[in-house]
């Protein structure tokens, strides 16, 4: 009889120091899990394997993720599951207003997944989000983090504009040139316009934007993107190291050392954005809150710099 010949096993990359993070065990991590089960809630931190997870739970910091936790997208860089996801939540805007006052939150980043089913792509449900948080929670700043609404972004972009977060995040993701394999299901420029069309109907609305390194990217498209982003008046830039979630995802071209962040973080500061968060563990909702007050006093400087001269 013929032995069977194992299998080759995939071969493991090993993280470099600087993406190590220590496994989450404090007091304060089980009791945001244990508040976010108690709720019914998603938290993108654990959906999207975020490795800053343990820091931030353990502060009762956590990116609540609406809309259930079933995208209608298959991109390559994400952890979140594909499939028909679940019908909407009517509960769901209470929920997350009771949970950011129990965690006596001063700051609180919502995000989703794509719902490409409904017909408003999920608009509404952020809208109502975000009064249900200002109901229970007045002084609490909100900041979201959306999809692109594809085919339907205008609407929904009106429609939440005009509930008026204090920030609206909104990612690229990538370079426009790995678009077809990181992000098949959106374009590049489609986003670009999201993020103008909210400072043209709401310029005091802060805009935000990131993007991961590490998939492939050139230096001289990375700066691209930096321009782009300027052009559509974004205040706040993120960039941080993309991290392979499962065997399944977009492979890690490169890890990008914390020196070449520094200096791409640098470039971004002389084009002019308001705030810049560049590091390998950096993400879109890492230290939002601290973030959001540097910002604040960011554009009240500049402004004050403005009066001055005129």
């Amino acid at each position: 009889m013929n032995e069977l010949t194992p299998l080759p096993r995939p071969e493991r990359v090993r993280k470099p120091d600087w993406i190590r993070v220590k496994a989450p065990t404090s007091a304060g991590f089980a009791a945001t899990r244990a508040l976010m089960r108690s709720k019914n809630l998603t938290t993108v931190c654990e959906e999207a394997a975020c490795p800053n997870i343990g820091e931030c739970w353990s502060k009762k910091h956590a990116t609540v993720m609406i809309l259930g936790d079933t995208c209608t997208r298959a991109c390559a860089f994400c952890n979140v599951k594909t499939g028909m996801p679940r019908a909407v939540d009517p509960m769901e805007p209470e929920h997350v207003a009771e949970a950011a006052a129990q965690m006596g939150l001063a700051h609180i980043v919502v995000t989703s997944v794509d719902r490409d089913d409904l017909p408003d792509g999920g608009a509404k449900q952020f809208v109502k989000v975000i009064e249900a948080i200002r109901r229970s929670n007045p002084t609490t700043t909100i900041e979201i983090l959306t999809p692109d609404f594809r085919n339907k972004h205008e609407a929904a972009v009106e429609m939440i504009v005009a509930a008026r977060p204090d920030v609206y995040n909104h990612n690229l993701e990538t370079v426009p040139r790995l678009y077809p394999t990181i992000r098949p299901g959106a374009r590049y420029y489609a986003s670009l316009r999201l993020l103008e069309s909210v400072k043209k109907l709401d310029p005091s609305i802060f805009t935000k934007s990131g993007i991961m390194l590490g998939l492939g990217e050139e230096r001289l498209e990375v700066h691209q993107v930096m321009d782009d982003m300027r052009s559509a008046d974004v205040d706040f830039l993120t960039m941080g190291q993309y991290l392979q979630p499962t065997p399944r995802h977009a492979k890690v071209q490169d890890f990008v050392p914390p020196a070449a962040f520094n200096a791409y973080g640098a470039i971004a500061r002389a084009k002019g954005f308001l705030l810049v968060a560049s590091s390998p563990l950096t993400r879109s909702s890492y230290h939002a809150g601290d973030d959001f007050a540097k910002m604040r006093d960011a554009r009240a400087l500049k402004l004050a710099k403005v009066a001055a001269t005129v």
